[in-house]
């Protein structure tokens, strides 16, 4: 029987190729029967044949003993990389949903240069799904002959179709009716199905489809060549690629989802290291190390022997796309890394001689000191001539040494859960760098074979099949919902061609559905042995020859394609003018304030609010398009205005997939028609905090009722309800009559009611029937009250907040963002950094329509704190908790900060409704509760709300801890409130 397994890495320098005998992992060569590395060349296919042929040529093995020939290479997300035209198509793109998704057309958030090279057409037919699963609308069979008629007159031959929801689509299968369509009047065309690429998440979907769309043609082309090339060896086996999440992908259907190849080979040194090493991980993670010539690699595999992966939206080339990729930890150290040394400091990286060490490094002659030629002087590794680097001083050596440990040490805390020790696998040719301990290895293993590991773990790499559906448990329990899942994705995997015996769960994660009352989202992963019966496919050499269509993009993309410049955020102001005809001062917002106020809002959603990634598009095309948007203070109103408020209701897992539409513009023209209103002075924000702090802007922009938006808003926060508003806290029964709408037709019109709670129960249950996302308008409010119980000048906060994060950003000062957000906050009389960790623990739950759940976040020691740069914890704010673990519960947003320190003692350092912010160390950013995900480094801040709540005794009963279910918690305030700097008094002081 066959049974020996070749894999084959493609890398930017080398080609690695070994033969494997999986069955024999336990003896002293790991079942490697040989291995070999030969230069990559420009002609894939003749490098790939040379690696295998050596190998088989060093074992002397017969084509009849080969199983399978499993590849991993990096040449489709290359094509990506480089923008280049050569290997990329234009797309045409078909939406599915009647009513939304317009607002915010495909490839919005791509780079300029890229959007340039594949954007080919656009269009909308009925369709789309709501998120319990019913249907939006039914597909119209002309609606799509239609669209195939405009994607023929522009000799377009990719095709992406993305309907709302399609992924939980079991029933209805839209997606695959069109495409049965296109493919019937389009037969010629590559037809892509969103639901078979990514998972929820509507936008990211699309754009990883339009990506794989992009690339088939040239991935049908390469992957041709790699069956060609192992028939030339007279192979008679299956073809297999490498995916993502450290699963095999056959021949077939990597042609048709190249995209889940994106960042294989990573996956593969990590799987390889664990195999080579014989490391039992089923009760413990393994932190691998892979050690290049420019780069290290730090990865966390999990006791299911698969990477731990990113979270749920990642960026490729720019795009934020939401499919698998692992989450790795990078630094500039490799075996090409100069090592300088400035007053007495020696440091090593980033900057890299690259491929040129065998010219350049001193050890082979050059003029260049490399870690290389460390590891060469402290006798780890024989290569050019030793006696080049004797004249290197030994403290300069010790010195590079002691620098080399410190970044590993600092790259592995990074990927760490928890302080407890963890083995640590070290692969890669540069891995000889490293030292022969490491503060938070339990183990240091450095296993045989280790510069093929890539290799290796291509060649033993398993089947998998993975599940993410949202179910009604209803008339099931969320056990039996999750039990179904399971069946699905064993069912799933044993398709994709793994044994069924050998098939179990790796990863399973149930979330309920916000807002939605017995809904619950669950993905099930399964993973399996290769079943070694499996038959080659011929499927992917039955396709016709590919055609060539792209010259005409070439000249377009050479003298047309330019990137906008950056805003500098150190210099930038924004725009505050006099309106000639009302004499008010008002803020004219701009693209730039868009972005800014999109991160602040974030932050100030404490976890809650919903990501304003969508609203942020929508805003910026208006403005690009020529709209305006305004926001004037509370003192410039009449006393006798008009002022319109709200936003939207339910559900951000909805928002996610039918992205930013009008509905809360619909909802204020219901309401304005029920209370015969030609028009309104002003416009408030329900809340600033997250996805609802921009929609006011969207009501007032000039494409719509052209009303400037207050610098305020009814909340100061996140929160979960209607009634838990400041005008709430301050006067019952001014919530109605009001008015909400689904942007697709529905609307509803609450007149009166005998208290506020009811309100908010009433509308919710209307907005569940509704598609659980709808636009709401509240009754129209007075100056009086915006002064008296409105939050003000929360937008300048916002906006403050989020320049701070592009400040960081731009001055490389992302690890004391939190600092700067304290200032812009008040200083730290008022707000304060609550606690620094990692998070190691997320649960999430279902009440009444409600997420609830908990985070827990574990302290990184001063040691812990150092990062690449080196040790800046003088420059740190002190955390008002240090050591031990915090505990931050949330329902839909944060609600208490718990911390428990080493002895065991508990205590809460911060409560609602001064707000509490979980910010993402790597980024600057807001991390909302979908967000939330084990081995972030995280940053908590706090931060004193306003007055509005704590002034009147109605404040903290319906906003403090009791009202959140937690009686046995009294809120102390954090410090003392300070009202946020206005924008517009601030820049027109300066004028």
């Amino acid at each position: 029987m066959a049974g020996i397994r070749i894999g084959v890495d493609v890398g930017g320098t080398n080609t690695d190729a070994v033969a494997l005998d999986v069955s024999a992992q336990a003896s002293e060569h790991r079942g490697v029967v040989a291995h070999c590395k030969t230069p990559t060349t420009s002609h894939v296919t003749e490098g790939i044949e040379t690696a295998i042929r050596n190998v088989l040529d060093i074992s002397k093995l017969t084509p009849d003993k080969i199983a399978s020939v499993t590849v991993g290479t990096t040449h489709f997300i290359n094509a990506v990389l480089e923008r280049d035209v050569r290997r990329l198509r234009r797309v045409a793109v078909i939406r599915l949903s009647k009513s939304f998704l317009r607002e915010i057309p495909p490839l919005s958030d791509f780079p300029p240069s890229l959007a340039k090279i594949l954007k080919g057409y656009v269009g909308y037919v009925d369709g789309g799904l709501h998120i319990d699963g019913s249907q939006e609308a039914p597909v119209v069979e002309s609606q799509v002959i239609r669209e195939c008629l405009a994607i023929k007159q522009k000799h377009l031959n990719a095709v992406v179709i993305a309907g709302i929801f399609s992924p939980i689509d079991t029933h209805f299968k839209q997606e695959d009716k069109v495409r049965e369509i296109v493919t019937r009047e389009l037969p010629d065309v590559d037809v892509v199905c969103s639901h078979e690429v990514a998972n929820i998440g509507f936008l990211e979907r699309e754009n990883a489809s339009i990506l794989n769309a992009a690339i088939l043609q040239y991935a049908r082309r390469t992957i041709k060549g790699f069956r060609t090339a192992i028939k030339q060896l007279q192979l008679d086996c299956p073809l297999f690629l490498t995916q993502n999440d450290g699963t095999l992908l056959d021949a077939a259907s990597a042609a048709r989802v190249p995209i889940r190849t994106f960042s294989s080979g990573a996956t593969n040194s990590m799987r390889g290291a664990a195999y080579l090493s014989r490391v039992r991980i089923e009760a413990t993670s393994t932190i691998v190390v892979d050690i290049g010539g420019t780069t290290s690699d730090v990865g966390v595999l999990l006791p299911s022997g698969l990477p731990r992966q990113a979270s749920a939206y990642v960026s490729v080339a720019g795009v934020k796309v939401n499919y698998s990729m692992p989450h790795l930890h990078s630094i500039g150290l490799g075996g090409g890394s100069i090592v300088r040394e400035v007053d007495e400091q020696v440091s090593v990286g980033p900057d890299s001689v690259g491929h040129s060490l065998t010219e350049e490094g001193k050890v082979f002659g050059g003029s260049t000191l490399t870690a290389s030629d460390i590891a060469v002087a402290l006798d780890k590794v024989l290569m050019g001539k030793v006696d080049l680097v004797r004249s290197v001083p030994k403290q300069t050596i010790d010195r590079a040494q002691a620098r080399i440990k410190n970044l590993l040490e600092a790259a592995i805390d990074v990927i760490k859960t928890s302080p407890d020790p963890l083995p640590v696998l070290l692969v890669g040719g540069g891995s000889i760098l490293a030292p022969d301990s490491l503060r938070g290895a339990s183990d240091l293993i450095r296993p045989p074979f280790h510069d093929v590991a890539n290799a290796v773990g291509a060649a033993m790499s398993q089947v998998g099949g993975t599940v993410d559906m949202v179910q009604s448990i209803t008339s099931q329990t969320e056990a039996q919902a999750i039990e179904n899942a399971k069946i699905l994705a064993v069912r799933k995997t044993v398709e994709a061609g793994a044994e069924e015996s050998s098939v179990f769960i790796a990863e399973i994660e149930s979330l309920p559905v916000t807002y939605m009352t017995n809904q619950l989202r669950t993905v099930v992963k399964a993973i399996g042995n290769l079943d070694s019966n499996l038959q080659p496919s011929c499927e992917l050499l039955d396709t016709a020859e590919d055609r060539d269509d792209y010259t005409d993009m070439i000249v377009d993309y050479q003298t047309e394609v330019t990137e906008k410049a950056t805003i500098d955020p150190t210099t930038y102001k924004p725009c505050v003018a006099v309106n000639d005809e009302t004499g008010v001062p008002e803020w004219q917002i701009s693209e730039t304030d868009i972005n800014y106020l999109a991160d602040g809002c974030y932050v100030l959603g404490c976890a809650g609010g919903g990501s304003p990634g969508s609203s942020r598009l929508q805003l910026r095309d208006q403005i690009r398009a020529g709209y305006t948007m305004r926001v004037i203070d509370e003192s410039s109103l009449k006393d006798d205005a008009v002022i319109y408020w709200g936003g939207h209701m339910g559900s951000p897992a909805t928002g996610v997939e039918r992205l930013n539409a009008t509905e809360t513009v619909s909802a204020f023209a219901v309401l304005m028609e029920y209370l015969r209103h030609d028009c309104f002075d002003a416009v408030v924000g329900l809340e600033i905090g997250g996805a609802n702090g921009l929609e006011p802007l969207l009501v007032g922009s000039s494409k719509f009722f052209n009303r400037p938006v207050v610098d305020a808003d009814f909340m100061g926060r996140a929160y979960p309800t209607y009634w838990q508003t400041t005008l709430a806290a301050h006067h019952s029964l001014e919530l109605t009559p009001c008015a909400i709408d689904s942007g697709d037709g529905k609307s509803i019109i609450m007149t009166r009611a005998p208290d506020d709670e009811i309100v908010d129960r009433a509308l919710r249950a209307s907005c569940a029937e509704m598609g659980s996302r709808v636009g709401k308008a509240a009754k129209p409010t007075t100056t009086e009250r915006i002064r008296g119980c409105a939050v003000i000048n929360s937008y300048s906060l916002a906006w403050r907040i989020g320049r701070c994060i592009a400040v960081a950003e731009r001055t490389n000062t992302l690890s004391r963002v939190a600092e700067a957000i304290v200032e812009e906050a008040g200083g730290s009389e008022s707000a304060k950094i609550l606690f620094r960790g990692k998070i190691i623990g997320v649960e999430r739950r279902l009440w009444k329509g409600h997420s609830y759940g908990e985070v827990v976040i574990a302290s990184t020691s001063p040691e812990e704190e150092s990062d690449e740069q080196g040790p800046a914890t003088s420059e740190y704010m002190s955390a008002v908790a240090r050591g031990g673990t915090l505990k931050v519960p949330f329902k839909n947003e944060n609600i208490l900060a718990e911390h428990t320190d080493a002895a065991g003692k508990q205590s809460i350092i911060a409560s609602v409704p001064d707000l509490i912010c979980v910010l993402d160390r790597g980024s600057g950013r807001a991390l909302g509760v979908p967000e939330f995900k084990y081995g972030f480094r995280v940053v908590v801040l706090g931060i004193t709300c306003s007055p509005r709540w704590t002034d009147t005794p109605k404040g903290l009963e319906i906003g403090g801890p009791k009202a959140f279910g937690y009686d046995n918690v009294e809120y102390k305030p954090l410090g003392w409130y300070v009202k946020p700097r206005s924008v517009i008094e601030e820049y027109l002081e300066d004028k």
